[in-house]
This record gives structure tokens, C-alpha cells and sequence, in this order.
């Protein structure tokens, strides 16, 4: 006895959309997303950014606690339609939440941040002792 692999389906590329999860509730739409996240270091500190299209700055919540950064959303909103023989709903609901261990070099007091085109941006600057020390000559004594 032989086993034959068979490849039977008909319309393979439409069997392929039609059970891709977005047919079936949508499946895909509700998966969690985080913003996509940018970490640059500098001498005198860290540049933090997030990709965060579309919202207000007065949608996050940013707060800090035992060296950790934690940035978090939730926006609901609901849209409904009426005509002569029904009603249409919709809700939706966005939502994610960041964490980021800060170094021990970096000044939490200072930390600043900005939201700007869709860019929710932080300034980590570093503590004067992390800050590289400019280069010194010593003199050998007699």
C-alpha cells in the first residue's frame, strides 16, 4: 500500500479567503496590536517613541512606578444608525498597554514626553553621573 498526497481542492486561492479568520467574526480585527516601538540612545539620554496614529494625547495614561514606564489606551466609542426599518450599532474598543524597565541611569523626574502626528515621543535623560566624563590629562609629578 502506497500514501498519495492529494491536492483535490477546487478554487484553492478561494478556499484560502474564504477561511482566513476575518470570515469567521472577525477573528483578526480583535487581536491585541501594540504600537510599534523606536529605542535610540544618546550621550545624555533616551529617545522613546511609539507609533500611535489617530488619537488625543488625553487617551493615555503614562505613569511610573519602581523604575518601570508603563504607557496604556482604552478608547470606546458608538455609532449607530437609524433609516425606516432598522437600526445599525457599532461599538468599538481600542486598547493596549506598554511596559518598559527604565536603567538605573536614567533621571525619572525629568522624563518628558510629547504626542505629535501620530507619534507619542519620550525624553529619558540620563543622571550626571551616567553622562560621560570629558577626556582629562594628568600630569606625572617629580
Amino acid at each position: 500500500m502506497s500514501i498519495i498526497k492529494r491536492n483535490n481542492v477546487l478554487f484553492p486561492s478561494l478556499m484560502d479567503e474564504f477561511l482566513k479568520p476575518d470570515w469567521l467574526g472577525g477573528i483578526e480585527n480583535n487581536v491585541a496590536k501594540l504600537p510599534a516601538v523606536n529605542i535610540k540612545e544618546s550621550e545624555t539620554g533616551f529617545e522613546l517613541e511609539l507609533a500611535i496614529p489617530g488619537q488625543k494625547k488625553e487617551d493615555f495614561n503614562i505613569e511610573i512606578d519602581k523604575d518601570v514606564l508603563t504607557i496604556s489606551m482604552e478608547r470606546n466609542s458608538e455609532e449607530e444608525e437609524v433609516k425606516e426599518r432598522y437600526t445599525r450599532r457599532e461599538f468599538t474598543y481600542t486598547s493596549f498597554k506598554r511596559s518598559f524597565t527604565l536603567p538605573e541611569t536614567v533621571e525619572n523626574e525629568k522624563i518628558k514626553a510629547s504626542y505629535e502626528n501620530g507619534i507619542l515621543a519620550f525624553m529619558l535623560p540620563k543622571k550626571d553621573e551616567a553622562l560621560p566624563k570629558p577626556k582629562r590629562f594628568i600630569k606625572i609629578g617629580s
